[in-house]
């Protein structure tokens, strides 16, 4: 999984200064752009999305843009990376429940302790502390259970918190752009001494563009945050319940 991440990583970063070079070297372009002819507005309004993000992009500039990119690239690195653990995590807790009990009815301890061993998942790794203590008594398996199911938690919920900080740092750096562009454009009319809209509509469009662009990253983000909270709450609330049928068999086995 931390290759993984690394390689996703690299791989945004890579795209995050091929964005910056590109930006340098097509500013002029853009500058031709925003003053081409009715006819150019009509082939650029038939181009692609992909072309359309590319160009607002770089009338953006690469300042904010650039970390507001940064932000994206690693929340979608982290929140596969956690989608495929959590996938790989998710277990079919009956069946193992009726495995480990025909184990222990079979084998006794030892044998649903091997069961457990060669499944993989949370559920099993709990199920496994807790057969592991099983000769101290109910009342100690019941402790090793809650107490490594909050380490499982843990790990469940792991770099979980840096998706939510992308998505609360995303529109704070659109919104930063969009003040620092309003500053400039101020300035430019100060400077001017006078009031015409064409010294201000580009540092605005600038703002503007930095604000949107931290908005839909956010909101990219924030969904997948939210399945990835649901999906740690649907594990956690599986864990929960076969911690308890756990009990029950060990209490029915002790009898």
């Amino acid at each position: 999984m931390k290759k993984l991440f690394f390689a996703l990583t690299m791989l945004g970063f890579m795209a995050t200064a091929n964005a910056t070079i590109l930006t340098a070297n097509s500013s002029a372009a853009v500058v031709t752009t925003n003053s081409q002819d009715v006819d150019d507005d009509t082939q650029a309004e038939s181009a692609s999305f992909t072309q359309e993000l590319k160009i607002r992009f770089i009338e953006g500039g690469p300042g904010f843009m650039g970390i507001v990119l940064i932000c994206l690239i690693l929340g979608l690195a982290i929140s596969i990376e956690r989608i495929i653990f959590l996938n790989l995590a998710t277990t079919n807790s009956k069946k193992l429940t009726e495995g480990v009990e025909v184990a222990l009815s079979s084998g006794g301890v030892e044998a649903a302790k091997e069961f457990c061993r060669d499944t993989k998942g949370p559920v099993a790794s709990i199920f496994y502390q807790g057969l592991d203590r099983m000769d101290e008594g109910i009342e100690s398996a019941e402790k090793a259970v809650v107490a490594y199911g909050g380490v499982q938690m843990g790990q469940l919920e792991k770099n979980v918190s840096w998706i939510s900080l992308f998505i609360a740092l995303a529109p704070m750096l659109g919104f930063m752009g969009t003040v620092i562009g309003m500053i400039q454009a101020f300035d430019k009319i100060e400077a001017a001494g006078d009031m015409q809209p064409s010294l201000v509509a580009g540092g605005i469009k600038v703002a503007l563009l930095t604000t949107v662009f931290g908005l839909v990253v956010a909101i990219i983000l924030q969904v997948f945050y939210n399945y990835i909270v649901a999906k740690i709450d649907s594990i956690v609330n599986d864990m929960e319940d076969a911690s308890i049928t756990l009990i029950d068999i060990l209490v029915a086995q002790k009898k």
